[in-house]
């Protein structure tokens, strides 16, 4: 059974006339009844009374009706979600994300991505950069927003953000008030930083510079969130450097300050694996370099510069 079957005796169930159903169908006769014959034989069923003046259903006919186009018009279905699918206008897409990308414009994007393609379920995961790499080697994401300051191998990745770490100090630190942040004069006090397995290049990288301002950074807290390295310096639990979006997240207790005569940025690229370039992913890739074209690089608000995180 075919579906040229199918839509035959749909054609014919519904016109009752062999003359009629043909020229519906755009064939001739012969090959309709030879095509009702085959159908017949196949389900092992008489479909059709037939006589020299009419043709009329049998109750097996009637019954098998219903069932016909019901296939039929699921066929219609799956066509329709294959060429969308195709066209990238309808599936599923994967993304993976850091926590701070939420205070830069993610969240617009993703808006923006979404009016443009209602068809496309967007299925997120809150991820750190190193699970979001191997989850893209191993197929659980089709792309993510990960900070990563060169492209990791076997991925491919765009530059989506580049913006400076900055200082943040409890709101009552004796350097909170000034317009620029010593971290040499920092040197004695307890730095709240990712662990190193977390994030290797953000940890490398924060014990270079204290390095290279002259001291080892005393490392007392290791964490795994931004919103916790922001809610223990707040608790006054040490001081931290992290990217400027993080003034955004609106926790009060805190200052950011920008570094003085220190430059060191904070790199988030969109990756994916070049073995898995949906047309779902396709879409989202052509939605952000539109959106960096356009724009530049999408910033946080405003530089930091002597900024308070407290509401108001």
């Amino acid at each position: 059974m075919e579906l040229r079957h199918l839509r035959y005796f749909v054609a014919l169930a519904e016109e009752l006339h062999f003359g009629r159903a043909a020229r519906r169908l755009s064939i001739s006769q012969p090959p309709l009844s030879f095509n009702i014959k085959q159908l017949e034989e196949d389900l092992g069923v008489r479909l059709f009374e037939r006589s020299s003046k009419q043709v009329r259903l049998t109750a097996a006919g009637a019954a098998f009706l219903v069932e016909a186009r019901q296939i039929l018009a699921q066929a219609a279905e799956a066509r329709t979600l294959v060429a969308r699918i195709a066209a990238g206008k309808t599936g599923r897409l994967q993304l993976g994300f850091v926590a701070s990308m939420l205070y830069r414009d993610l969240p617009q994007q993703l808006e923006r991505f979404q009016r443009a393609n209602p068809g496309i379920e967007l299925v997120l995961r809150e991820l750190n950069s190193a699970e979001q790499v191997e989850a893209l080697r191993a197929g659980r994401l089709d792309a993510g927003f990960a900070h990563a300051p060169t492209v990791p191998a076997d991925l491919e990745g765009i530059e989506y953000l580049s913006e400076p770490f900055v200082c943040c100090l409890p709101e009552h630190h004796p350097q909170a008030r000034r317009r620029q942040a010593d971290l040499a004069a920092l040197a004695s006090e307890p730095l709240v930083l990712f662990a190193r397995e977390v994030s290797p290049d953000y940890y490398e990288r924060i014990v270079a510079l204290c390095v290279d301002a002259g001291f080892a950074p005393l490392q007392r807290h290791e964490v795994r969130h931004w919103l916790t390295v922001v809610a223990l310096v707040a608790a006054g639990m040490g001081v931290a450097l992290v990217p400027a979006a993080l003034a955004r997240a609106g926790m009060a207790g805190v200052r950011y300050l920008p570094l003085r005569n220190r430059s060191i940025r904070s790199v988030t690229r969109l990756l994916w694996s070049p073995a898995r370039v949906t047309p779902a992913l396709q879409g989202l890739l052509e939605v952000v370099d539109a959106s960096i074209r356009t724009t530049g690089s999408p910033r946080p608000a405003s530089a930091v510069r002597g900024s308070s995180s407290r509401p108001g």
